[in-house]
Order: structure tokens, then C-alpha cells, then sequence
């Protein structure tokens, strides 16, 4: 049963319930002063879509048709999901931290990601009525431990300091790119609510791609074992960009909701608009070429070329898009449905690889250290 909410007072008390209900120690972690940030409007006008040079909506009220104001209700919602299910993944970490470096950042994420999650929940109880307030009570009632995020990478076991860092290396980038895409939305108060999370969000893929440049740097896990973490995650980050030929992208373009992840650096000054039907693959299509120079990176520090690590396919694993369900290699190659289950085995990270990365994440010098005065501030 969803509770009922009458104020964003009422969603606070709740977001308490919620630290608590998920095991969240008390100390740094529940101290922060969390707060709904707005950044200046960059840009006063709708940028793309129907509406192009109008201004931007400063509430619902003013948007036009019912139709947009449920799928910037829906965008609103599916963002802050992602935000409390990071934090109900990331919480057992805690625990183990392999420095004082690594537990402040991991504080820092932690609660980087609340924040994004209050800025949403403010959003709706404020803009959206009796609805946006149950909405954002149900952004506190799914658990990602129970399989009831709304997104996929968002119910899986970020188990160890590995997973920690695979994950926000290629997740929180995804989250940057959704961000992006956002942060010219024609909803004034989501459209400026993007840029103090954008801020964040960089310590987030800081934070993921530093942890396995140490992690490569230090030597002692094997890349064979990392290659399989990345097969893990990579697989679930292009599904987050949602559908191939998508309805909804193209009318949460056509409606100015969402823009191209470079809106502002491609503008189309009355050239033809981009194929509206191909916007998730654009994104999913730079996402992999960014990831992928990310990952020749972490190759210079392994100087054995057959164990260097790589990004798969777009085809592989894949659980959402025209891939979806369908047999294919880490290189793309397609697979008899009757030898996947055991080629899945040989390539994703088994109990046996687990229990490896616990064993080394014991060990003194696992990581190249850091001292706990060098955290960005």
C-alpha cells in the first residue's frame, strides 16, 4: 500500500523511514543537509521539437497537452528510481571499504545520489498534484534488493569494490548522458535542475573510472576476472537507453521533453531534425564510443595484449531492443539457443570469480592507495 503524502514535509519524514528501513548507519551519511538545487536558466527558450522558440514551461499549467504532461511526469519518476535503487545497491560496501579514500567517496556518491533522488521527489510533489506525490512515495517503496526498480542494471547485486567501480565507470555515465538529455528539457524546473546534478554526477565517473585505473595500475586482480564484471554491467548500461525505433523518444523530443545527448552542440538551426525514430541508438552509439576509449585507457597499464580488456558488443546479453533475448557472442556472433546458457557461464563473473575478487579485496595492496586529504572537494 502506498502512503499518503499531503506535503513534500510528509515525503521527507518518509525519506528518513526509508534511510533507516534500508540500514543506513547513522553519522556523515545522515547529517548532509539535503536540499532541491536549481541552477540559472541557461537557455529561456524551448531549444528543439513542436514547440521550438517558445518559453520554456515554468509549470505544468502551462504545458500544452495532457499527453507531455505524463510523460515528463513518467521521465521525472523513472529518473528518481534510479537514484534511491543506486544507494539500496551500493549500502553493503560500507562495510568494507579498502581505505578511508574509498569510504568518504563512497559516502560522497551515496549521498550525491539521495540528493538527485530528493531533487525528483521535489519535482513531483510540487509540480504534480495527489499524483507526483504518490509517485514519489513509490520511488521509496520498490527495492532494488527485491527486483522492483523500474530499470534493469538497477536491480542487480553490486556485490564488491570491483562491482562498485565497474558500476559507477558505466552506469553513472549512462546517468550522465540522461542527465544531458534532460538538461534542455522544455520543463523549466527539470531543464535546471540537471546542472547541479551534472556537477555531481562528474565526481560519480570520477570516482568509478580512478577505482579501476588503481585497481589495473596495482595488478593483482586479474583482468580476465575484471573482463567479466564489464560483461556484467555494459550489457545493462545500453539497455538503459532505452528501446530501438522508440515511439516514446521520438515524442519526448517532438514535445521538447528530452533532447539528443548534444543538443547544444548540434543544433539543427532549421536543418532537418534528427531521425526521431533512431534517438536511443544515437545515444547508445556515442555512450560506446566513449566507453570504449575508456577502456583503451585502462589497457595501457596491461602489457600482456591477449588479456586486455574490452567493451562488448552491442548485440550481446542484451535484454531490451531488437537484441533483446537473442544469442549472441561478447563479439557479436550468433549462438545456438542450445550452447548460451553454458557460453553465458564461461563469460560472466561465477561464484568462483566472486569468491577471487573477495580474496584479493583482502589483501593489503589490491588497489593503488590514496590518502583520505586528496578527496576532491
Amino acid at each position: 500500500m502506498v502512503r499518503k503524502l499531503h506535503n513534500f514535509d510528509d515525503w521527507i519524514d518518509y525519506f528518513k523511514y526509508w534511510q533507516d528501513s534500508i540500514g543506513l548507519p547513522q553519522g556523515d551519511l545522515r547529517k548532509y543537509g539535503f536540499e532541491a538545487k536549481f541552477g540559472d536558466p541557461e537557455v529561456p527558450h524551448i531549444e528543439f521539437g513542436h514547440y521550438k522558440g517558445q518559453r520554456k514551461w515554468p509549470t505544468v499549467m502551462h504545458i500544452p497537452d495532457q499527453r507531455i504532461r505524463d510523460a515528463l511526469l513518467n521521465l521525472i519518476v523513472y529518473q528518481g528510481d534510479t537514484e534511491f535503487a543506486s544507494v539500496e545497491q551500493q549500502r553493503n560496501l560500507l562495510h568494507h571499504a579498502p581505505s578511508d579514500y574509498d569510504l568518504l567517496s563512497l559516502q560522497r556518491v551515496m549521498t550525491e545520489e539521495m540528493r538527485h533522488g530528493w531533487q525528483m521527489s521535489y519535482l513531483l510533489c510540487s509540480h504534480f498534484g495527489d499524483e507526483g506525490k504518490r509517485e514519489a512515495a513509490k520511488l521509496l517503496e520498490r527495492r532494488a534488493d527485491e527486483g522492483e526498480r523500474l530499470l534493469g542494471s538497477f536491480n542487480e547485486i553490486v556485490d564488491n569494490w570491483l562491482d562498485f567501480f565497474t558500476y559507477t565507470q558505466f552506469i553513472d555515465r549512462d546517468g550522465k548522458f540522461q542527465l544531458k538529455m534532460l538538461s534542455v528539457s522544455a520543463f523549466d524546473p527539470l531543464s535546471r535542475s540537471m546542472g547541479p546534478m551534472l556537477k555531481e554526477e562528474s565526481y560519480h565517473l570520477g570516482t568509478g573510472n580512478n577505482g579501476l585505473l588503481r585497481i589495473v595500475k596495482a595488478g593483482k586482480m586479474p583482468p580476465e576476472v575484471i573482463q567479466r564484471f564489464f560483461y556484467k554491467w555494459i550489457p545493462t548500461a545500453f539497455d538503459l537507453f532505452g528501446t530501438d525505433n522508440s515511439s516514446s523518444a521520438h515524442w519526448a523530443y517532438v514535445w521538447g521533453l528530452k533532447g539528443r545527448y548534444d543538443e547544444r552542440e548540434s543544433p539543427t538551426n532549421g536543418a532537418a531534425e534528427p531521425d526521431k525514430s533512431k534517438l536511443n541508438e544515437m545515444a547508445r552509439n556515442l555512450y560506446r564510443q566513449e566507453i570504449v576509449k575508456l577502456v583503451e585507457r585502462l589497457n595501457m597499464f596491461i602489457p600482456e595484449r591477449e588479456r586486455q580488456l574490452k567493451v562488448p558488443d552491442l548485440k550481446f546479453n542484451r535484454r531490451i531492443g531488437m537484441y533483446a533475448h537473442q544469442k549472441f557472442t561478447v563479439d557479436g556472433q550468433p549462438l545456438d539457443a542450445a550452447k548460451y546458457p553454458a557460453y553465458l557461464e564461461s563469460v560472466l563473473p561465477r561464484p568462483e570469480d566472486i569468491a577471487i575478487v573477495h580474496d584479493i579485496e583482502k589483501e593489503p595492496d589490491w588497489i593503488e592507495p590514496k590518502k583520505a586529504d586528496s578527496l576532491q572537494q
